[in-house]
């Protein structure tokens, strides 16, 4: 099923004769890149485990590292060696030629990769994917049982059941999610109107399809959730939800999978929420068949701005991050891993099952993140009251144009 998760995105699979390598660096600079979750955290630590006399080995891992990652790796010499990326946050490095393509490294020294880690693009390995990822349904059981309700399985559901928890007075705000403005928001509004099944982009153009009543509908729905968090719910990024989730103050939230097994660690909770925590597919919208999400894979690139020395130095190192010897007790649960050896349990079941119900891969187009950054942008004034669903839309769609314009996809 992994497999298929790669499969299903518009990448091919690689099938290049790969050798065995180990660390064995005789020199070079390696500095990481990337976002900061337990996952992330593994696959550094085990990179970092090269650093001896000859080498040194560095990684600043923030979830700012979106915004940080363009600008550092065009200065030349680039500042890091290797950037983590994921379906969106490769697109801007690929379009302006600033990670290599690994061909050769995973030749030589990739002989512990498999085929489905090796993302290719147009003959080129552009990434070596460790993790797959999606946003999908955290439930308390305890929470539901109490309500007398079923796992919801629509939003529709969703948004049913958090009515009930909050009329039998069991929690004030029955939800949360990722709805930080900015990135987060406009995961959120990817991920909604992707639950439509329509287009957000007219056939074969860059031209932005989204302000009609497919982009209404997906609103609707995120104001909805949105009523039943925490009035502060724009400021509310992964962290924060977790943070809710683990207090006790959530009965259900469309999460990442990578933060599973994090929320039930026995770390920052306590044992009864984290026995009624579980997992599920991501929920429907609208009648749909399709989960209202996307999936995602999780890998590393390597800069074009630095020596050769530095380039074989960084992949050998994060070849080390993801060989299978990191899979132990204490992070099997950490992700949906794509390395030889990972057996999936409980924190795995919402990514299979989103995956299994035929969620669609992260729009990867050359001008798709300038569609999520417009949105996670311009929505919030809807979602606070400020105006409507349409003018939210026509603002969205304003600031795409104008953007994709200066970027040369729209003449």
């Amino acid at each position: 099923m992994l497999k298929k998760i790669l499969i299903a995105s518009v990448f091919t699979l690689a099938s290049s004769a790969i050798a065995q390598a180990g660390c064995g660096l005789s020199g070079g600079t390696v500095k990481i890149l990337g976002n900061e979750f337990p996952a992330i955290q593994t696959v550094a630590k085990g990179a970092m485990a090269c650093a001896d006399d000859n080498v040194t080995v560095t990684a600043n891992l923030t979830t700012e590292h979106r915004d940080l990652q363009v600008a550092a790796m065009t200065a030349n010499p680039a500042e890091y060696t290797v950037a983590i990326v994921a379906n969106s946050s490769i697109v801007p490095l690929m379009n302006d030629g600033l990670i290599r393509p690994l061909n050769d490294l995973v030749e030589k020294f990739g002989g512990k990769l498999k085929k489905n880690q090796l993302i290719t693009i147009d003959g080129k390995i552009m990434a070596v994917a460790f993790m797959a990822n999606a946003q999908h349904l955290f439930y308390r059981k305890d929470i539901l049982e109490q309500a007398g309700l079923d796992v919801p399985a629509t939003y529709e559901d969703v948004i049913a059941a958090a009515k009930v928890i909050k009329e039998k007075g069991l929690m004030e705000y029955p939800l949360s999610g990722t709805f930080k403005s900015g990135w987060n928001l406009g995961e959120e509004f990817v991920n909604m109107y992707m639950g439509t099944g329509a287009d957000m982009f007219k056939a074969g153009t860059a031209e932005v399809s989204v302000n009609n009543e497919n982009g209404v509908e997906a609103l609707n729905m995120l104001k909805e959730l949105a009523s039943f968090m925490n009035p502060d719910f724009l400021t509310y990024d992964s962290n924060a939800a977790a943070a809710e989730w683990e207090a006790g103050n959530v009965a259900m939230m469309n999460m990442w999978g990578s933060r599973a097994g994090p929320v039930v660690d026995d770390e920052g909770s306590t044992p009864d929420i984290v026995a009624a925590t579980a997992f599920t597919g991501a929920p429907t919208l609208g009648g749909g068949s399709v989960p209202a999400t996307t999936l995602w894979w999780d890998g590393f690139t390597i800069a074009a701005n630095i020596s050769d020395e530095d380039a074989e130095a960084s992949f050998r190192a994060m070849v080390n991050g993801v060989d299978p010897s990191i899979l132990t007790d204490e992070t099997k649960s950490q992700a949906v891993w794509l390395i030889d050896g990972f057996e999936p349990g409980l924190t795995a079941e919402g990514v299979f099952a989103t995956a299994n119900a035929g969620a669609k891969p992260y729009p990867m187009l050359p001008f798709g993140g300038l569609l999520h950054t417009a949105a996670g942008a311009e929505l919030a004034d809807f979602l606070q009251g400020k105006e409507s669903a349409e003018q939210a839309l026509t603002d969205l769609e304003a600031a795409y144009t104008t953007a994709a314009k200066e970027a040369g996809f729209i003449k």
